[in-house]
């Protein structure tokens, strides 16, 4: 397969990797001038759009960071279900892929480009065809494809810019954006309400409105309180640790600590679950389409019944009452995802025991008490990585899921994923001033 694949990748157009170790405010631009950028394509509108399109994936909008009705609808859609794919098939033993070798992990970077684009065709025809991104007229509805088409590729290659230029990875950067633009407008657009004309659309200037009127309304509050509680919840959750002791062979008395951050796969697993039931409802919608609705019925951009139903996502706490089994079914779906990908995440970006343990002996680390040897490493961290694996999988689906029933402001799970993402960038950005600082420690740390 990868003497088939390899002409087409180089077909593909790349972006040129650095040759050096980019500097910190070099960083920092690349990082900044995607930001601008991407806010500026989620305001490009498609040409030949209907105004009865409907968005059916409004619930997940946020963390898909896509602007329905622009070039960007489709947002990280088809770089997550590609992901999503090649995680299958390598966790699988499908396809025989070792991350820790250069070409097998170049293999992989590649054919993920390639099945994204493909998706981005794919995805792009669908919500066409389907109606959820009508054309004003039929001799437009190629041109609205591509035109999608289009802002799905320039999303691929922003991202693969970020992740190669700037300060984690665009995926992350877009979702971040996304969600805190909509916290933003939502807390604090004056503008009247398009449901409530006169009432401003923003929660904190409609509750002020609300005491103007004699007539306080404490509910227009409660997104705002509930993006709060999860974003301290989340920041602890983050600073949670095993940390186990090392000392350095080649230093006497050196001694430090390796690690262990209980939500160890970081936000990815989450962010692959929402992927893969976005697809449910695309899928959904296709065979809705041809007459065969056997994933459930889809009405006005909302799934009514079938497993699409089941695995849309409840945005409110009035849905335990009024559908309990649907929670239910929902809940175990989402958080047993969640461990699937975690698991798989920390196999695929080599970060599980034994890529760990190799990677701590070349540096001449050892456990106090035991011999350096890799063999020892690695027994000592498979105690604790695949349990904090699964444990922080688990945390992290149960954590996104609570929080969508609190209806907090840009989904619970962009929230989630938001405060995850700056957070790590945070450390990213802290540890790259450091390096720039005492250049020593590039060597240390293997940069």
């Amino acid at each position: 397969m990868k003497e088939m694949l390899q002409p087409i990748f180089s077909l593909i157009p790349q972006v040129k990797s650095p040759t050096y170790r980019v500097p910190f405010k070099e960083k920092l631009k690349w990082t900044g001038v995607i930001l601008i950028l991407y806010f500026l394509l989620t305001v490009v509108p498609l040409f030949g759009l209907s105004s009865t399109s409907v968005d059916y994936f409004s619930q997940l909008r946020a963390v898909m960071a896509g602007s329905f009705g622009s070039i960007v609808t489709l947002g990280i859609g088809p770089i997550v279900t590609a992901s999503i794919i090649l995680q299958l098939l390598v966790g699988g033993k499908i396809l025989n892929i070792d991350m820790s070798k250069p070409e097998d992990k170049a293999f992989f970077m590649g054919t993920q480009k390639l099945l994204a684009i493909i998706f981005t065709l794919f995805e792009a025809a669908v919500l066409v065809f389907t109606g959820a991104l009508a054309p004003s007229s039929s001799e437009l509805t190629w041109i609205l494809i591509l035109q999608i088409t289009v802002g799905g590729i320039l999303i691929i290659y922003l991202d693969e810019v970020v992740s190669k230029w700037g300060f984690g990875s665009g995926v992350g950067l877009f979702i971040a954006a996304g969600v805190a633009q909509a916290i933003v407008v939502g807390s604090f657009n004056p503008l009247s309400s398009p449901t409530s004309p006169g009432t401003p659309a923003g929660a904190i200037p409609g509750f002020i409105y609300s005491l103007t009127t004699g007539q306080p309304n404490i509910d227009l509050l409660l997104p705002v309180f509930a993006v709060i509680v999860v974003f301290m919840v989340v920041v602890y959750a983050e600073s949670m640790r095993v940390e186990i002791p090392l000392s350095y062979g080649g230093v006497k008395g050196a001694r430090g600590k390796y690690p262990l951050k209980f939500i160890y796969a970081s936000n990815m697993p989450v962010i692959l679950t929402s992927a893969l039931l976005l697809n449910v409802q695309l899928f959904a919608t296709v065979f809705q389409k041809i007459g065969f609705p056997i994933l459930g019925t889809i009405s006005n951009g909302r799934a009514v019944s079938g497993i699409a139903y089941y695995l849309s996502t409840p945005t409110s706490y009035t849905v335990l009452f009024t559908d309990p089994l649907k929670v239910l079914i929902y809940a175990v779906v989402f958080i047993a995802s969640c461990i699937l990908f975690a698991v798989l995440w920390v196999e695929l970006s080599g970060i599980g025991p034994k890529q760990v343990s190799k990677q701590l002996h070349g540096m001449g680390m050892q456990i106090p008490g035991f011999r350096s040897s890799k063999g020892h490493f690695e027994k000592i961290l498979k105690k604790y990585i695949p349990a904090i694996t699964v444990l922080g999988g688990a945390f992290v689906g149960l954590l996104a899921f609570g929080a969508d029933l609190t209806g907090a402001l840009g989904g619970g799970t962009g929230v989630l994923l938001t405060v995850g993402i700056v957070y790590k960038l945070y450390e990213e950005i802290a540890q790259e001033q450091l390096m720039d600082m005492h250049p020593m420690l590039r060597k240390f740390l293997g940069d």
